[in-house]
């Protein structure tokens, strides 16, 4: 992408800085989210720059500490919570910790309405604060630009610089004004032309494939889900026959759905080989019930089969994923917490003596799915919901066994194929069915059963970073209950998980 001029947010490890990046890249401006102490220096293509939150205060010695007057004076820059604590620290100001945790919902009051910050904000607009420190005094040369009725210095810039610094999250759904103070921000303070779409990153993508990739051979492994079927069309369109795909079944995917996808995948004009190893991954989840090491058994033996595939190809020099950003800034995530193992990151090219091409590793999930569009795609390819790699292993709490993944594929279709029935399907993220490892007592007929107790899961959300159990009808829960309880052999029970993202995850494992 030569010379695609972009916004920088430098992260100090706070939960929304992916947040920010998404609605920067909703003003169709490119940006990149990279470590605090990553700073490109020499990089023209920079148009200006976000400092992120974070989980620390910015006088313990522990915080993460950057050398501010690098940056300042070269572009503009907007410090949100953590990051303008820390300009207003580092300049001589004071910060503090609040009276009380500062969290929730306020309301911007004396607010300097000619700011250019505040370019078409209404006074009295709604912010979503959330800090457990505050700043009491500014230093020489900054200015307060809005109040709270909490927060004396809920808004601050440098008197003639580019320089903001906001106490308040204006990325987050709260706050009412935030996308209109970000584009004040992005587009005129910073000067970025909005020239980020679908159509212009397929169009870089597919002239940046074919440079680097010239006539070598390629090979990556498709899932079935959105990313990585949207990866192997734009290969598709960069290198043709080049591109060999290798469609894993472990046993653990959907009803039919080896099948179904397969076909889809031929259609697509792609060169597919589908290998069926599911007797594999039985025998070596037997007996297993450890979330952790179900998916690392799954990821490696993945990793065995599709070594075995892709080594009776000739001349492949590289491996392709379906990576997208989220992954990747989890993965380097800067406090170094895995929260769980991802399925497509690491082990393959090591193993196989082959160079990664991740075509998408720069895009979130909403924006594959426009690129999916663009490349003309069919739709219910593109919307499929979200599915974890190790599939069905991970809805399935306690051990794995064929019977149980049978009872789970039932219900699963029962419950999929009715939200697709009744048009509630696009309308959800994320749904399935979970297993319980519980038994409980029923009646059908005259007789007493001791079956299996199910849980429906579906959730609402941008980006799966947080998450909201969906309210879907009664009626229609009803409906796949009773279904459910009819059709499928084995399952007496089932509940609807009303649980959202924080403090649950979308998935139980």
């Amino acid at each position: 992408m030569d010379m695609q001029e972009k916004i920088v947010i430098l992260d100090f490890g706070s939960q929304t800085t992916q947040l920010i990046g998404r609605r920067v890249r909703e003003l169709d401006t490119y940006c990149e989210i990279i470590p605090y102490n990553k700073f490109p220096k020499d990089d023209p293509s920079v148009k200006g720059v976000i400092l992120s939150g974070s989980p620390f205060s910015v006088y313990d010695k522990s915080a993460f500490k950057l050398d501010l007057d690098e940056l300042r004076g070269r572009v503009p820059i907007l410090g949100i919570c953590y990051g303008a604590q820390l300009m207003a620290y580092t300049y001589g100001g004071k910060v503090e910790p609040a009276g009380t945790r500062e969290y929730g919902r306020a309301h911007l009051s004396k607010l300097h309405a000619a700011d250019p910050f505040f370019n078409g904000v209404r006074p009295g607009t709604q912010v979503w604060m959330s800090h457990g420190d505050t700043i009491t005094a500014l230093p020489q040369g900054f200015e307060k630009i809005a109040s709270t009725d909490e927060v004396d210095i809920a808004a601050y810039r440098v008197t003639g610089e580019s320089i903001w610094g906001v106490q308040f999250h204006p990325e987050v759904f709260h706050t009412e004004d935030g996308m209109r103070m970000l584009r004040n921000f992005v587009v005129d303070a910073c000067g970025c032309k909005q020239d980020w779409s679908a159509a212009s990153f397929i169009e870089s993508t597919v002239a940046e494939l074919k440079t680097r990739l010239g006539d070598d051979k390629v090979v990556l492994g498709l899932s079935g889900g959105v990313d990585s079927s949207v990866a192997a069309v734009l290969l598709n369109r960069a290198i043709g026959k080049n591109l060999t795909c290798i469609f894993v079944d472990h046993g653990m995917l959907r009803k039919n759905e080896f099948r179904n996808v397969t076909h889809d995948y031929e259609c697509l004009g792609l060169n597919v080989i589908g290998v069926d190893a599911s007797a594999k991954f039985f025998d070596e989840l037997a007996g297993v019930t450890d979330p952790e090491r179900k998916r690392k058994i799954i990821g490696k033996g993945f990793i065995d089969v599709f070594d075995e595939e892709a080594r009776k190809l000739r001349d492949v020099k590289w491996l392709a994923q379906g990576t997208i950003y989220p992954d990747c800034i989890e993965s380097l995530s800067i406090t170094g917490t895995v929260i769980k193992s991802h399925h497509n990151v690491g082990g393959l090219p090591e193993k196989m003596n082959l160079k990664l091409c991740e075509p998408l590793r720069l895009l979130f999930k909403d924006e594959v799915r426009r690129v999916g569009r663009e490349l003309g795609m069919p739709e219910h390819l593109i919307t499929r919901h979200p599915f974890p790699g190790p599939g069905l292993a991970v809805r399935i709490l306690g051990d794995i066994t064929p019977e149980k993944v049978r009872i789970l594929q039932d219900a699963d279709d029962i419950f999929i194929q009715g939200l697709r029935d009744t048009g509630l399907y696009d309308q959800v993220w994320q749904a399935g069915v979970i297993l319980l490892p519980v038994q409980s007592v029923g009646v059908m007929g005259d007789e007493r059963t001791y079956e299996r107790a199910v849980a429906l899961r579906a959730v609402t959300s941008t980006d799966a970073m947080t998450a909201d159990w969906a309210h879907l009808p009664y009626e229609f829960l009803g409906r796949v209950s009773n279904d459910i309880i009819n059709k499928v052999k084995g399952v007496n029970r089932v509940t609807y998980d009303i649980s959202s993202k924080p403090p649950a995850t979308i998935e139980w494992e």
